[in-house]
């Protein structure tokens, strides 16, 4: 059976969170190995969206940066900063609809962030939606 896109997003982000562990091992070896050991399908938009944010990673953790006001982007938590890549990749490059991306990202940290870092990680993606496309 096909995963959802919520069970996808998920999976992106559960391979998100191990590579932070694992910055020495190539992402095709994490991408596959997770697939085979912890079967998450070798769903499209699993893949697509895991190595889209691997090549924009860069962009992405400056827009991290700038919005998360005096927080070094390494010393966010892990899980935050997996959620937040995410999302930010999903609008700028999904053409996810920002409010859909950001309630997506508040789910996550729901299930596997403190609950401290939800308005965190709210107000960034709110601030980075605001400089990508504008206060609509």
């Amino acid at each position: 059976m096909a995963m959802n896109r919520r069970e996808a997003r998920e999976a992106v982000f559960t391979l998100l969170f191990e590579t932070e562990f694992k910055a020495e091992e190539a992402r095709e070896e994490i991408f596959t190995l997770s697939c085979e050991n912890r079967e998450i399908e070798a769903d499209e938009y699993v893949h697509d969206v895991y190595f889209g944010v691997a090549e924009h990673l860069d962009e992405i953790d400056a827009l991290i940066g700038k919005h998360s006001k005096g927080w070094k982007t390494s010393r966010i938590s892990r899980v935050s900063r997996s959620i937040m890549r995410l999302a930010i990749y999903e609008m700028r490059y999904r053409a996810l609809p920002a409010g859909v991306a950001i309630n997506e990202a508040v789910e996550l940290c729901k299930k596997f962030d403190e609950e401290s870092a939800r308005p965190f990680v709210n107000g960034v993606l709110n601030s980075v939606k605001d400089e990508l496309f504008g206060n609509s």
